[in-house]
């Protein structure tokens, strides 16, 4: 079983990739996290979307950023594998090539995250180091990370 990845531009998501991966970020940010928040923030024009297809369904996504936009230094967000096929282990394989579309595309080596605390060792396996304290977002702890420094 291997995943399909495609980076496009917000200008590029047909319809029916931007409802899909909306979607999938909501059942698992809101409903499975039972957080209530505004997903839709503003910067998924600014973003390149990084989406892993199996069987021509969503199943993985992130967002990636050139530096500027959500931190100093590129950054990557909104990492999501869909609940039903965690046990792939795909997680690695969605931030191995947001680490590589990146670098592709912006250059850049040195990438920072807002991690949800519980996921710590996994981004850690990634090379990203923890750089703050815990913060409360959503009322959910977090942690920044920085790969590359």
């Amino acid at each position: 079983m291997e995943l399909k990845w495609k980076i496009k531009p917000f200008e590029t998501l047909t319809v029916h990739e931007l409802y899909d991966l909306l979607k999938v970020r909501s059942e698992i940010f809101v409903v499975e996290q039972n957080c209530v928040y505004l997903d839709i923030d503003g910067k998924d024009k600014k973003a390149l979307h990084l989406i892993g297809e199996y069987d021509g369904k969503i199943v993985a996504y992130s967002r990636l950023f050139d530096a500027g936009i959500s931190f100093d230094n590129a950054s990557i967000g909104r990492v999501v594998v869909d609940a039903n096929y965690r046990d792939k282990k795909w997680g690695h394989d969605l931030m191995r090539e947001a680490i590589a579309g990146i670098k592709a595309n912006f250059g850049k080596d040195k990438i920072t995250i807002g991690a949800q605390l519980y996921l710590k060792k996994f981004y850690e396996s990634h090379g990203f180091v923890q750089t703050s304290e815990m913060y409360l977002e959503d009322d959910i702890p977090h942690i920044e990370m920085i790969r590359g420094e």
